[in-house]
């Protein structure tokens, strides 16, 4: 059944690209009224303008400025609390400028997203939230401490607000991807030797692609998702159902980025 977004004002912040402006093309194309919220060096508005919706240049580590496209985009009946960055660090090599920044914009971003959506939801008493977490919100990947501990904290928001929100009618979920082609992760996958291990303990034998995140992004958005809320969703191909590698040189062969039974 196609989702249908028609007459509702959707908020999509890290919208100018990857998962977000995945996530951005789904909504639009669903009629939502689309507003992607983004840095200004992300160019949003002209990345809007190609989905003939609108942007505002927005820095989520700050509330007035969230606020200020609140504003100009008027109550949202849909945000998807999106915007993040990932660098890596070993443990002992991780600066404290580096934990502070990334905090900064994955824990605190999102708090101050959805804390702003809320307050513009209540007075209608509706409104579907999703965050965009990640399988790291469970594991502890290496050389990850502070983007890992970011995005476990988004579970403890998570939990919370669908608590506190949910007798105003207002859901909150969140996504977790695995692996996903997008420029954060362009350059693991530009090496093939590396996918291939990686892909070991995926069942499906791949990495994925945007719009696999935004389509799972719009259902929880969506109608058909009305009695979701605090759940969150693997977007992984598996991984994290798969405690010992799935696949074998044995039994399959890898290549074109996947792994096939042979």
């Amino acid at each position: 059944m196609p989702l249908d977004f028609a007459g509702k004002t959707a908020i999509v912040t890290g919208g100018a690209n990857g998962i977000g402006l995945a996530a951005a093309r789904v909504l639009a194309a669903g009629g939502a009224k689309v507003w992607i919220f983004d840095l200004e060096r992300e160019r949003p508005a002209e990345v809007a303008a190609s989905l003939r919706g609108q942007a505002s240049i927005v820095d989520v580590t700050i509330r007035a400025s969230i606020d200020a496209a609140f504003e100009k985009s008027g109550p949202p009946d849909i945000v998807v609390a999106n915007a993040g960055m990932g660098l890596p660090a070993t443990f002992d090599a991780t600066s404290i400028d580096l934990w502070n920044r990334t905090l900064a914009v994955n824990l605190t971003g999102i708090f101050l997203t959805v804390q702003a959506a809320a307050a513009r939801m209540k007075p209608r008493r509706q409104g579907a939230i999703v965050i965009t977490a990640s399988t790291n919100s469970f594991d502890g990947e290496a050389s990850l401490i502070a983007y890992n501990a970011s995005k476990a904290g988004l579970l403890g928001i998570l939990h919370t607000a669908a608590n506190e929100l949910g007798p105003w009618q207002i859901r909150i979920n969140a996504v977790c991807p695995g692996l996903i082609r997008t420029r954060l992760t362009e350059t693991s996958f530009s090496k093939p030797q590396v996918l291939k291990e990686y892909f070991r303990d995926i069942p499906l034998g791949r990495g994925g692609e945007p719009e696999e995140v935004a389509n799972t992004i719009a259902f929880l958005a969506s109608d058909q998702a009305s009695y979701i809320t605090g759940a969150t969703l693997f977007v992984d191909g598996g991984q994290m159902a798969a405690k010992f590698g799935t696949w074998t040189d044995e039994t399959a062969e890898f290549s074109e980025g996947l792994w096939k039974l042979r």
